[in-house]
């Protein structure tokens, strides 16, 4: 008989064992832009100047309807609103079932998902098997979602943040990442599916998470058993319709047709070096949203970063860039991705060759966030803004 496919990535393979069971065309709504004559002259030029400012940053926004989610909701302000099924009550623990709500939203992924393999590996951490409380199973992997040591960071328990480029996951607060702590491990577990493709595509995520189809099959199964309708959540992050507000809320037209463009293209691969029409990356989509609206800024991440005024973290808004370090070669002062920050916690990006299509991500949950740049206050850009008479 052949052999399950080895995982690369996460664990293990284990063969399915018995488990314990309890019963149970663009955007129509940007605003058309204004013309404005621009003779420009000593103070009154600082004045008109003064205006311009105002009239980019200052405009108000208005919000059309979300296609039936509130704004609360599409800004992933508040919690899944799926209900909790019989079994869900009765076979998750509490201190479990906490755990696996506070980490999706904290990452913007379903909890009965994390839920599912929580189940599914452990049983909720109830499983006596060696690895779950203590060492490592035969595979080497350990903890309640039974992560291989080398994933999680090369040790059970270290300090947070970590210089390992693993999972390892603070989610009580107490500076230390233990795989053995359901907190930290579930933690962990919900940013590698987030990091792999949920909350959209769940089979490609879990996938990952451990390299077979029935392994897929039955973590959704069981997500489906812990919801009270019996299927899982489509979230935000993965619904059409809180697309909708992104441009029609743009604070003036020329943020909308940056913004148009970016949104535009999601769903293209990523392709390092690329500016489109058919693939991008990071810093290639930045350049190109802002050239669709007639402006020039630098064409990488390096350039891009030190070009924007900076923006201190909560006070970003549509049109800014988010910078991370990550990437060979990057540092603090030299960041090697960007997203393009459509609202407050959103961004598109073009993140990485293995990373799945252009879409919008949420970022504020990002643990290698540099900084955020304002290209919009850049004085260049002011000037192709007065010269090209738009707002």
């Amino acid at each position: 008989m052949t052999a399950p496919p080895r995982a690369p990535n996460r664990l293990r393979i284990l063969p399915p064992r018995p488990q314990t069971r309890r019963t149970g065309g663009r955007n129509p709504w940007i605003r058309a832009g204004t013309l404005i004559p621009w003779i420009v002259t000593g103070l009154g030029g600082l004045a008109i100047l003064a205006m311009l400012l105002q009239m980019i940053f200052m405009t108000p926004t208005v919000v059309p309807s979300l296609g039936g989610r509130s704004e609360a909701e599409c800004a992933g302000d508040v919690a899944s609103t799926v209900g909790l099924s019989k079994t869900a009550q009765s076979d998750i623990p509490p201190e479990y079932l906490k755990e696996y709500k506070k980490s999706a939203q904290k990452i913007g992924i379903q909890w009965e998902v994390l839920a599912g393999i929580g189940k599914r590996e452990t049983d909720h951490g109830r499983s006596k098997l060696p690895g779950v409380s203590s060492g490592t199973n035969y595979a080497g992997a350990a903890g309640p979602m039974q992560f291989l040591i080398s994933t999680w960071g090369g040790k059970a328990k270290m300090k947070i943040p970590s210089t390992f480029n693993g999972y390892a996951s603070d989610g009580d607060d107490d500076g230390i990442g233990d795989v053995y702590n359901p907190a930290d491990a579930i933690l962990g577990a919900a940013r590698m599916l987030k990091r792999n493709g949920a909350p959209d595509d769940l089979r490609k995520a879990i996938f990952a998470y451990n390299h077979a189809n029935w392994y897929v099959d039955q973590v959704l199964e069981f997500a489906k058993k812990y919801t009270e309708n019996g299927q899982i959540e489509v979230l935000p992050d993965a619904d059409p319709a809180c697309d909708i507000p992104f441009v029609a809320s743009a604070p003036n037209v020329v943020v909308a047709k940056i913004l148009d463009y970016a949104l535009e293209q999601r769903g293209k691969p990523y392709r390092w070096g690329g500016t489109g029409p058919d693939a991008f990356d990071c810093s290639g989509i930045v350049y190109m949203a802002y050239r669709n609206a007639g402006l020039s800024i630098p064409r990488t991440t390096f350039g891009q970063y030190p070009f924007g005024v900076t923006v201190q973290a909560g006070q970003e808004q549509a049109g800014d860039l988010v910078f991370f370090n990550a990437g060979p070669g990057t540092s603090l002062q030299h960041p090697g991705h960007v997203g393009l920050i459509v609202s407050p916690g959103k961004m598109v990006e073009a993140r990485c060759t293995l990373c799945g299509p252009i879409k919008v991500s949420t970022y504020r949950d990002r643990e290698n966030i540099v900084g955020y740049t304002r290209p919009l206050a850049n004085e260049d850009v002011l000037e192709q803004i007065k010269r090209l008479g738009i707002t």
